[in-house]
């Protein structure tokens, strides 16, 4: 079967990926730099086509409770925002991801604290990775670095959702987010039947005391000892994805003395100092974490008995590091070069961090 290709932003590239993946709902609200999602949801117009519901609410934490409603019911429902918007969708979140109930969240990173920027940022990688909302709870966080990627992790994202029944984040930066490039659109997907819902997800709320019967949600649980059970039972689950969901990429890693860590757009700008690195002989590798949580761990501290030092690069003033610190245990050194404000450094800058913390690098 021919290919279909298209020229789009990634932002784009999430709404049509979501109409082809059968998504029953969207619901969201505007925010720069992921207002695309909404608007060309409302341009594709599914409703007429796939049966998707699409609604602008009034609200971030509107949307977020939506999700909350939609999801209960055993439907693929997503919504997506920008890192203010985020903020006010954390409590949701945590009701979410007590439910046990699978959802796909989008955020496209701007630059904070507060409101900030409107330009790219990875600032957001502590609240995702680290539940911003109450509570001990995870969820899992995919870094796209590519606008081909922003469209297949969102069949990712919602695959991954209903099978552990758990809230999936696809964490963008604004640069993923606004960039343009050829994008493989997955096929058309038939959205799945009430019968289907009913055989796939038992646990879903219907409303009504036939059929697959009267299920109730709640997160509150009064009784301390059934409280803790369901603790238990939420990091069961965390501990079967962080053994079975782990996924990154290396470039350039079998013989290299000194290690990127990096994700989203900036893993690509690491790639081309890399590259340029490795024509003048400096061997330079690169780990790219594509979950964020679950994190490569033992990945890296599996490259970390090898390389002489380990740098961080992050859109940020340092938040990814701590987890690479805590993976590399004090083994080699690592450190960390961050733009903040919306300023993306270059390949050159990037290297030039690399030498004035590891000297021996350029020699």
């Amino acid at each position: 079967m021919k290919q279909e290709v298209q020229l789009m932003k990634g932002n784009e590239a999430i709404a049509h990926a979501a109409i082809r993946y059968g998504v029953d709902g969207y619901f969201g609200y505007p925010i720069t730099p992921q207002s695309e999602v909404l608007e060309t949801l409302e341009a594709l117009m599914p409703w007429e086509t796939t049966g998707m519901v699409v609604l602008q609410a009034e609200s971030e934490v509107a949307s977020i409770n939506m999700v909350y409603g939609g999801a209960s019911t055993g439907k693929a429902v997503m919504t997506s925002s920008s890192s203010p918007g985020i903020s006010l969708m954390q409590e949701g979140l945590s009701y979410i991801a007590a439910g046990e109930l699978p959802a796909l969240i989008v955020n496209v990173m701007r630059g904070g604290p507060g409101l900030g920027t409107i330009q790219p940022s990875q600032s957001d990688y502590f609240q995702a990775t680290k539940g911003g909302g109450h509570g001990d709870y995870h969820y899992i966080v995919l870094a796209p670095s590519t606008v081909q990627e922003m469209a297949d992790f969102v069949a990712l994202g919602f695959d991954l959702a209903f099978k552990y029944r758990t809230p999936a984040m696809l964490l963008a930066d604004g640069i993923v987010g606004q960039m343009m490039e050829k994008v493989v659109l997955p096929e058309q997907r038939p959205r799945r039947t009430d019968e289907q819902i009913a055989r796939e997800c038992p646990w879903a709320v219907t409303g009504r005391p036939e059929g697959r019967g009267p299920n109730v949600l709640t997160t509150l649980e009064l009784d301390s000892a059934r409280m803790e059970v369901n603790n238990h039972r939420y990091q069961a689950t965390y501990r079967k994805i962080e053994e079975n969901e782990v996924r990154y990429q290396e470039y350039f890693t079998d013989d290299a003395e000194y290690l990127f860590v990096a994700f989203g757009s900036i893993a690509r700008i690491c790639l081309k100092a890399i590259e340029d690195a490795r024509q003048r002989g400096i061997k330079v590798g690169l780990l790219r974490p594509i979950t964020l949580w679950p994190f490569p761990t033992k990945e890296i501290a599996r490259l970390a008995q090898q390389v002489k030092g380990i740098m961080v690069v992050e859109l940020n003033a340092g938040q990814m590091i701590e987890d690479v610190r805590l993976a590399v245990e004090g083994r080699v050194p690592v450190h960390h070069y961050g733009r903040m404000g919306g300023i993306v450094p270059n390949p050159q800058e990037v290297m030039d961090s690399l030498f004035a913390n590891f000297p021996d690098a350029d020699k």
